[in-house]
C-alpha cells in the first residue's frame, strides 16, 4: 500500500497528462499499483474492523494480577512485581495456570501502560469532603539515630486544608487514631472520605469491598461515608498525593527530632493550621477561609470518642512474653509465663490485660519486618522480691540510673529486698519513673532508705520546679544597719 503522499502525487501527475508507464517509472513503483490508483476516484479515510476479542487463559487471574501491581504503589521500587515474578507466582500459587510468560507479560505492559497514557479526568469535590492517603519520611530519634515513619495526611480538596500525623505503620488503628484526633480538632466530621485501594483499612478487588474490622467499627461510629479509589486511578485523589509531597518537604525538612510521638503530633496539628493562611492555588482566597465551607458541611461529633484499638487473645511463653504482628515479642509479668491474655493492641501502644481489665504492662508499640523484644522492667519487680539473688542479672538493675545502681549493689540482701519493696511501692504509687528519680536523689544525700525515698517521691509528684528570680538582700541589710543589728 502507498502512503498517502505517494498517491496525491500519482493524482497530480494524471492530472498532467501522464500515463501509468511514465509516472511507474518516475516514481519507481509498478505500473499496475499506478493504473489502481488512477482508477481510484475516493480517498477519505475508511476506519478499520475492530477485531473481535478473545478469550485468554490469563483473564481469571487478571483481578489478582491488578491486585499485585496496586499493591506495589506502596513498595519500593526494586521491591516491585515483575512480569517473570507474576508469571512464577500464578504457577506456584494458582490451581489451574497454565497460560505462557509471553501473555503475561504483554498483560502486565498493557496495565502500565494504561496507568501513564490514560486522560485525567478533572474532578469537582464539594465541601466537607476528605482523601486519606499515607506518606513516609525520615526523623532523628532521642539518640540520635535517623529512623523512617509513616505519616497520615488528610486532605480537603474544596479548601486545600491539610493535616498530617505520624506513626509507625498504616494499620487500621493507626488511621483510626490519626482521624479521630484530627475530627476532635475540627470539631466535626467530614461527610465522605476518599481512600487509597492500598491502605491498611481496607481495599476494593473488582466490586467487592473489605474493611478491616477496627475501622468497620470506627466508620459506624462517625458515621461518615467511605469510597475507595479504582486501581490505577491516582487521579481521583490527587489533591492528598500532592499533599502528601509537600507536608514533607515542608513540615520534615530539615529533620525534626522525634522523642515522643503523641506530643509531636500535637504540635503537627498546629503547625498544618498556620500553614492555611496562604492563598488556594486556583480560587485566589485564603485556605482558612474556605475551610469554613468545609466545616459547616461536617457531621456532629458523637458524644463518647471512640476507642481506636482492636483486642486479640494470646498465649504467653515461659517467660511471661507474647507475640504480636508476627515479628514482634512484648512482656505481661513472670506471674503470667504460660497463660492466655487479652491484649489491647492501638496505634501507639500494646497493653496486656488482667482478668480485671487493668493493663498488667504497657510497650511501644513496634513496626517493621524485623524482631523485636519489648520488656516493661517494672513486671518483674515482684518477681525480684521472691528472688534477690538475680538482682546482679535482671533486667530493672540495667535500666537503673548509674548512681542508683552502684548504691544498690552495695546493699546486703535485706537491705536490698527493702529498696526493691520500696521501689513497687512507689511504681504502683506514683510511676516507674518517679521511684527511681526518688531513690537516686535519696542515694545522693548520702542514705537511700524507704522514708527519705517516700517523701522525695511525694514532692517530686506533688510539685513542680519553678524558676526563681534572684532576690536583693541589700535592703535587708540597711534596715540591720539603720536598727542597730537587730530587727523586730
Amino acid at each position: 500500500m502507498l502512503k498517502m503522499s505517494q498517491v496525491e502525487t500519482i493524482k497530480e501527475l494524471q492530472a498532467k497528462g501522464l500515463g501509468p508507464v511514465a509516472i511507474a517509472e518516475r516514481l519507481n513503483i509498478t505500473r499496475k499499483m499506478v493504473s489502481k490508483y488512477m482508477a481510484a476516484d475516493g480517498f477519505q479515510e475508511i476506519p478499520k474492523e475492530q477485531k473481535e476479542t478473545q478469550p485468554s487463559k490469563l483473564d481469571p487471574f487478571k483481578p489478582l494480577i491488578q491486585q499485585w501491581l496496586e499493591e506495589d504503589r506502596k513498595n519500593r521500587y526494586k521491591q516491585r512485581h515483575t512480569a517473570m515474578r507474576i508469571h512464577k507466582r500464578l504457577m506456584a500459587e494458582c490451581e489451574g495456570y497454565d497460560a505462557s510468560y509471553p501473555i503475561v507479560q504483554r498483560y502486565v505492559k498493557s496495565l502500565r501502560e494504561y496507568r501513564y497514557q490514560e486522560g485525567t479526568l478533572e474532578l469537582d469535590w464539594q465541601p466537607g469532603e476528605a482523601q486519606v492517603d499515607f506518606g513516609e519520611a525520615d526523623f532523628y530519634d532521642a539518640a540520635g539515630e535517623k529512623r523512617m515513619y509513616k505519616y497520615l495526611c488528610v486532605s480537603f480538596p474544596y479548601s486545600n486544608a491539610g493535616y498530617v500525623q505520624l506513626f509507625g505503620g498504616e494499620t487500621a488503628e493507626c488511621v483510626a487514631h490519626g482521624l479521630q484526633d484530627i475530627f476532635h480538632r475540627i470539631d466535626g466530621v467530614p461527610t465522605r472520605l476518599i481512600f487509597d485501594n492500598a491502605s491498611g483499612v481496607g481495599r476494593r478487588v473488582s466490586e467487592n469491598v473489605r474493611i478491616a474490622e477496627v475501622f468497620l467499627r470506627f466508620k459506624a461510629h462517625y458515621g461518615f461515608q467511605l469510597t475507595f479509589c479504582n486501581p490505577y486511578a491516582g487521579h481521583e485523589k490527587g489533591n492528598v498525593e500532592n499533599k502528601v509531597g509537600y507536608m514533607r518537604r515542608n513540615l520534615f525538612v530539615p529533620l525534626p527530632t522525634v522523642t515522643d510521638v503523641q506530643a509531636f503530633n500535637r504540635e503537627l496539628l498546629e503547625r498544618c493550621e498556620t500553614d492555611w493562611q496562604r492563598e488556594h492555588y486556583k480560587k485566589g482566597a485564603p485556605i482558612d477561609l474556605l475551610f469554613e465551607d468545609d466545616k459547616r458541611v461536617f457531621l456532629y461529633l458523637p458524644k463518647t470518642p471512640f476507642g481506636a484499638c482492636r483486642y486479640t487473645r494470646v498465649k504467653t511463653d515461659g517467660y511471661g512474653k507474647f507475640l504480636v504482628d508476627g515479628k514482634h515479642f512484648y512482656s505481661s509479668a513472670p506471674e503470667w509465663a504460660g497463660r492466655e491474655l487479652v491484649v489491647r493492641i492501638g496505634a501507639h501502644t500494646v497493653e496486656p490485660l488482667a482478668p480485671s481489665g487493668d493493663p498488667i504492662s504497657i510497650h511501644i508499640r513496634m513496626f517493621g519486618k524485623q524482631r523485636t523484644d519489648s520488656v516493661d522492667v517494672r513486671t518483674t519487680l515482684s518477681r525480684l522480691l521472691q528472688s534477690p539473688g538475680a538482682w546482679r542479672n535482671s533486667l530493672i538493675r540495667k535500666a537503673l540510673p548509674d548512681r542508683l545502681r552502684e548504691e544498690m549493689d552495695g546493699l546486703d540482701r535485706a537491705e536490698l529486698r527493702e529498696a526493691l519493696r520500696t521501689m513497687q511501692d512507689l511504681s504502683s504509687r506514683y510511676d516507674f519513673d518517679t521511684a527511681l528519680q526518688a531513690m537516686e536523689q535519696a542515694s545522693q544525700l548520702g542514705r537511700l532508705t524507704s522514708a527519705n525515698s517516700v517523701v522525695l517521691a511525694a514532692r517530686l509528684s506533688t510539685f513542680e520546679p519553678e524558676e526563681t528570680s534572684s532576690v536583693n538582700l541589700g535592703v535587708y541589710d540597711e534596715l540591720l544597719l539603720t536598727t542597730g543589728g537587730s530587727v523586730e
